[in-house]
């Protein structure tokens, strides 16, 4: 089982797929992903390639303002998102702990690299995404990842 941040990486991960789908960032990040979920298998890394190039298709088909010919575009910015959260948490599950350690790093700074080729040349905020879990955000940007918990207090 992941601890919190692995989860929070795992969220950031998803909604970074999401963003980066059909901007500047996409080919850096997609190969790079790819690789690193290929973990050296060259066949692994084409399937990866593959599901990739799909997701960024379907996203671009239904447009950035959701207004594509289908209208779903925020139920299909999610669905991939989650799909790719749930991709990345499986990797991060099976590796042991020093190699999970390591393939987060290399997340994270894939992560950072996607933001800041985004962000508009004038500047901007900085942050990757706003990813909300039940009762948990996480937030990521500058290398970081913020995890916030709402609950009621009795």
């Amino acid at each position: 089982m992941l601890d919190e941040a692995m989860v929070a990486l795992a969220a950031s991960v998803g909604s970074g797929v999401v963003q980066a789908a059909g901007t500047d960032a996409w080919s850096a990040l997609r190969n790079r992903l790819a690789r690193l979920f290929g973990r050296g298998d060259r066949q692994q890394e084409t399937v990866q390639l593959e599901r990739l190039d799909r997701t960024a298709a379907e996203l671009t088909a239904v447009g950035q303002d959701g207004n594509g010919p289908e209208g779903n575009g925020n139920e299909e910015r999610s669905r991939h998102g989650a799909a790719w959260r749930t991709r990345t948490e499986d990797l991060l599950e099976g590796l042991d702990p020093d190699a999970r350690t390591a393939a987060a790093a290399e997340l994270r700074a894939l992560l950072d690299e996607a933001a800041q080729a985004a962000r508009p040349a004038a500047g901007g905020a900085g942050f990757t995404g706003n990813v909300f879990l039940g009762p948990t955000a996480a937030q990521s940007g500058h290398g970081n990842i913020q995890v916030n918990r709402f609950h009621s207090r009795p």
